[in-house]
This record gives structure tokens, sequence and C-alpha cells, in this order.
């Protein structure tokens, strides 16, 4: 089989990098060049845009599409990562709060805002990955503006929070995650998420790794 240029839509499983989805085509495809429209996290599911042969040359294009999500965040306990892979490195109560003052935190959190930069990220300082230096102890904080078009499902379900959001390209939900706990007197991480769209593109056309197979 023989790829020029083509998009190809992938439904990222958890447990999968992104890396290892382009190894696993390049091989399938027998093709060199493939890029993708922005890193999912191991945890994360979901849409993947995988852009082949000359198709890599537009890649700057799809990163900054927005992007749309569905998470769910578990309060009480922080991790350094702030998604549900990382060591628990703070623990806190949950305060008793209520649909409105969620609500509240929220609304803070629309419109654009600074977040934090995760350490563990591939966010990129002075040539090094982040994760590269917080893991050498070396902990650098660093924060982006970003957009938050919507927040919509929210629900509360004991000390989780489920939700949908949409944004701005850029954005690291577990950071949005932390805020959020915080924001609301406690400590929380990221504990699930799957990517629904990036632009126009949604994940309910996206083929799974078996289907590709």
């Amino acid at each position: 089989m023989s790829v020029e240029s083509a998009i190809l839509l992938v439904d990222k499983a958890p447990g999968w990098t992104s890396h290892d989805v382009i190894a696993y085509m390049r091989g399938v495809l027998k093709i060199k060049k493939v890029g993708h429209s922005g890193t999912l996290d191991p945890m994360a599911s979901g849409l993947l845009i995988l852009l082949l042969g000359k198709a890599t040359k537009l890649q700057s294009e799809y990163l900054g599409l927005p992007k749309r999500y569905a998470g769910q965040i578990t309060l009480g306990a922080e991790t350094d990562t702030w998604d549900a892979e990382g060591k628990t490195v703070k623990t806190a109560p949950v305060p008793p709060f209520g649909r409105e003052d969620l609500e509240k935190v929220l609304k803070e959190l629309t419109g654009k805002i600074k977040q934090p930069i995760p350490f563990y990220s591939a966010k990129k300082v002075n040539g090094q990955a982040m994760y590269k230096k917080a893991r050498m102890g070396e902990n650098i904080e660093r924060e982006n503006e970003i957009e938050i078009y919507s927040w919509d499902k929210v629900a509360l379900d004991g000390n989780k929070i489920e939700f949908e959001v949409s944004c701005s390209s850029g954005t690291y939900i577990r950071s949005l995650a932390v805020m959020i706990a915080r924001m609301l007197g406690t400590a929380g991480h990221l504990s699930e998420l799957r990517r629904l769209s990036i632009g126009d593109f949604d994940v309910k056309d996206a083929l799974g790794i078996d289907k590709i197979k």
C-alpha cells in the first residue's frame, strides 16, 4: 500500500501514547512521514488526527484547531502529574459544596485565562521537556494563556465531577482539574479524559486500532 498524502482519524485507546500510534501506523502503512494534530496523554482516549505523507506539512494548521473533551475530576487527592497516573502528593478533605458553588468556579474559568503548565508535560523549557526537568527534581513553574469557550454536561457524583469542555489549542485539562479542586478548597486530579473533537473532526468518525489492523 502506498500513501502519498492523507488524513486519518484515529480513536486512541487508553495506555497508548501518541508516539505509539504513529510508530504503529508507520509499520502498517509502510510510510515514514506521519505526524499528528496534538498529543494525547497515555491515560486519555479519543480523537487523534494523523497526517500522512505530504499532509504532515499542514501540521501547524491542525495543531491550532479548538478541541472538545469529556473528563472526570476526582477530589480529595492531588498527584504529581495532576492525573490518575501520578503519585499522590497531597490529600485534603472535600468541603461540602453544591451546584451553585461549582458553577461559580466554572464561570471564573471561562473565557481567556492563565493556567499552570504541568511539570510532567512535553512543554519545552530551554530546549528540554519539562517532564525531564521534573524527573531531575527541577520544577520550573510556567503558565500559558488559553481560552475556555464553554463547560457542558457538568455533573456531581460524590467526590467526582464529570464535565465536557470546549477550549483553545494548548489547554491542559489536568491543569483545569487541579485549578477547579483548589478553587473549591480541596485537592484533586484528572481521573478520566476523552477527546471528542478537533475543529470539525469528530471522534465518532474515527477508527480504533483494532479496525485499522
